[in-house]
């Protein structure tokens, strides 16, 4: 059973355990078979039933996750790979999708969504003219450096929190830095993702940031609404009009299912946050995320509703869906000075019960209405 709605002190849990841990806690893991051979991984667990993976070998990115034994982290078969194991220019640039597993993988640091090959001359070292990146950019498969472990008890309550930098940087090109901070609350159903992404290097560098959140069964099913406050649609893959599924409501897993994207124009809440739901059909259970509007202003819907790969993304991104070219070309594309940052966050609710579910869908509705599909 769940602790009560009043979650009791830390002063009366210390006198029915001799260690804090057994309600709740971070634990240091390094993964040890097959593909995932030396990964390092902190376990984060909260006393409400939250569990939460962070990769450190993986850009401090989130593996597993789930909510009361129920796991809401898509999972794609690949496994979390240890990085050496990832070539990066591989595949024509889709190596990418060898590394994608997991409830969130990043997009960036100075690249994300389809690859190309983009002028690099502002980096003045004549032998490199141009630079080549694949689907989603590098950052997936470097290793973070562990900065700090904190398990905060406070009088009541707390917040495990930990804290990683990862470090994207080659000789005569881009030098960047991720600060990552993920942060549970001791009790609760939320998780916190706070970046800061800086320039180390002197010269001007382009940064592109995406957040790939992956969602899978059961909170992915038949039936599941996409709720979102939907101002227009600004681009969708061929796919979307070929299948018969809607943006809006999910249908079962489909032999063959080619992916389908949508890029959808949200509404800003008075909060200056983005806020997107899943919802199950019987309304028991979702997944609500909000973020910072001002830094990551577009979304994109991703359905993998292909069997044995069953999920879907949710994607707050720095850029449009057309990627880097056309941001270069019509001058939206970030370029980063020494010094220079962005900073960037993202909060994952469990919705548990009809209660909550509706609560979310009246937070969203209360910013704008959404579209039909028809």
């Amino acid at each position: 059973m769940p602790f009560p709605e009043t979650a009791p002190s830390t002063a009366d849990l210390r006198r029915r355990a001799g260690d804090l841990a057994a309600f709740a806690g971070i634990q240091e893991v390094v993964l040890k078979n097959g593909r995932e051979e030396g990964v390092r991984a902190l376990l984060l667990r909260n006393a409400s039933g939250l569990e939460v993976e962070v990769l450190i070998d993986r850009a401090f990115d989130l593996g597993s996750a789930r909510y009361r034994g129920v796991p809401f982290g898509w999972r794609s078969g690949n496994g979390f790979r240890h990085p050496g194991l990832h070539e990066s220019d591989a595949e024509n640039g889709l190596s990418w999708l060898r590394a994608l597993d997991g409830l969130l993988v990043t997009g960036g640091l100075d690249h994300a969504l389809f690859g190309g090959e983009y002028d690099a001359t502002h980096y003045a070292y004549p032998p490199k003219q141009t630079v080549k990146h694949g689907l989603h950019g590098r950052l997936t498969a470097i290793p973070a450096r562990l900065l700090r472990v904190e398990e905060d008890w406070l009088q009541s309550g707390g917040v495990l929190r930990v804290v990683g930098e990862v470090i994207q940087a080659t000789s005569f090109g881009e030098h960047l830095r991720l600060i990552r901070t993920i942060e549970l609350d001791v009790f609760g159903n939320e998780l916190r993702v706070h970046d800061v992404v800086d320039n180390l290097g002197f010269e001007p560098t382009p940064h592109m940031f995406l957040y790939h959140l992956n969602i899978g069964y059961p909170y992915v099913d038949e039936g599941t609404a996409l709720v979102a406050p939907i101002a227009g649609h600004e681009w969708a893959s061929d796919s979307t009009t070929q299948q018969g599924v809607p943006y809006d409501v999910l249908s079962a897993p489909v032999d063959g299912f080619v992916e389908q994207v949508w890029e959808h124009a949200l509404t800003v809440g008075d909060d200056g946050r983005h806020r997107v739901a899943l919802h199950t059909p019987d309304a028991s259970r979702g997944i609500e995320i909000s973020w910072d509007a001002a830094t990551q202003p577009f979304f994109f819907e991703w359905q993998n509703l292909r069997a044995g790969q069953y999920g879907v993304g949710l994607e707050p991104s720095s850029t449009h869906v057309t990627g880097e070219a056309a941001a270069r070309e019509d001058g939206s594309l970030t370029w980063l000075a020494h010094g220079e940052s962005r900073a960037y966050d993202l909060t994952v609710r469990v919705l548990d019960g009809t209660s909550e579910v509706a609560e979310s869908a009246s937070r969203i509705r209360a910013i704008g209405p959404q579209p039909s599909a028809s």
